[in-house]
């Protein structure tokens, strides 16, 4: 990477931690930033003295801090994994939820609420999260493989099939998780609302935890791919002549994303466009080279997800607006501007 794009990594880091900090004061509890560096410094051993209310303690190191970190995760999973997947197949409209990801985690983690399988049922705490995002990752899993094996034609894979197999399989899994919500009781109900609507509600240290494993190793994995993908960005050919393992990098690739986008969905439901919005506004603004959007994807993602559940929670206060339905305002328009894009660029060809 140039200096610039060093530079520029550092001020999305710090836009990061900005959003962070306000999205931990603001709320029905409003903490002053003196009050917030208190509690963290009397909490860490830094400090003794206690400038803050036991309320406000309260209410950020149960409710806010865990919510706050559950979204720089799922954010930064869904950046990075819509960078990784955009590059592997080279096409900027490749996003997670367009191919079968997101619905296929949804389909398998409605299955286990409503089915009410045995093992789920005895498993309590952390554990059932474990459970719920294996089986996610395991849904998200199969479908990207049924939509990858379609797209692909000669060992090279063909991205209008990709695309429209994707379409299909979202098609197939949204039918499936339909029937099954045909089928569940009122309780049931509300669950399956909450993944096909995308919230933070849920968060706390169980679900931190739970998630950790899932994401952290693509968030560390995934830059290590970086050089494979600028390689590809030449074609597969020329990859190869590169002594690019291509297969090989096409699997970890697609594995990893599978894990962070499938674990996501699990214990966050589906929230689409971050994926997808994210890597293509820094390639415009800044540079194709994965080394740099990568890793910008994850931050940049962090800090959306972070700063888009800070709004959904506060903009119609008592209540909650699901952040989904707040990523897909921002993300349609943006979407429709990529295709209109690719489409003029493809006229002028």
């Amino acid at each position: 990477m140039t200096g610039k794009t060093k530079y520029i990594l550092m001020l999305l880091l710090v836009l990061m931690i900005a959003i962070m900090v306000v999205s931990s004061c603001i709320g029905a509890v409003t903490i002053r930033l003196p009050e917030l560096v208190s509690m963290i410094s009397y909490h860490t051993g830094l400090s003794d003295q206690q400038d803050f209310q036991p309320q406000q303690a309260a209410v950020f190191f149960n409710l806010r801090l865990p919510r706050v970190i559950l979204g720089v995760l799922i954010g930064a999973a869904l950046g990075i994994s819509g960078a990784a997947i955009q590059g592997l197949f080279r096409n900027p409209l490749a996003e997670p939820g367009l191919i079968g990801i997101s619905s296929g985690a949804t389909l398998f983690a409605v299955m286990m609420i409503v089915l009410e399988i045995k093992l789920f049922k005895q498993l309590t705490g952390i554990w059932s999260f474990y459970v719920l995002s294996i089986v996610a990752f395991i849904g998200a899993g199969i479908t990207t493989t049924i939509v990858y094996r379609i797209a692909m034609k000669n060992g090279k894979t063909v991205i209008t099939t990709l695309l429209l197999a994707g379409l299909a399989i979202n098609a197939l899994t949204n039918a499936f998780t339909g029937f099954l919500t045909y089928l569940a009781n009122d309780a049931q109900l509300r669950s399956i609302t909450f993944w096909n609507l995308g919230s933070l509600g849920g968060a706390s240290w169980q679900t931190v935890t739970a998630l950790l494993p899932f994401v952290l190793i693509p968030i560390f994995g995934l830059p290590l791919m970086s050089k494979s993908l600028n390689a590809l960005a030449l074609g597969e050919s020329q990859a190869q002549h590169l002594g690019i393992n291509v297969k090989l990098v096409k699997r970890i690739i697609i594995v990893m994303a599978t894990m962070a986008v499938g674990a996501s969905v699990a214990l966050a439901g589906i929230i689409l466009f971050i994926g997808l919005i994210i890597p293509h506004i820094l390639r415009m603004t800044v540079t194709a080279d994965h080394r740099f959007v990568i890793p910008a994807s994850a931050i940049l993602g962090a800090a959306l997800l972070t700063g888009a559940d800070l709004i959904a929670r506060t903009i119609v206060a008592p209540a909650e607006l699901p952040i989904g339905i707040l990523t897909a305002m921002i993300g349609t328009p943006v979407f429709l501007y990529i295709i209109i894009s690719e489409r003029n660029k493809n006229a002028l060809r």
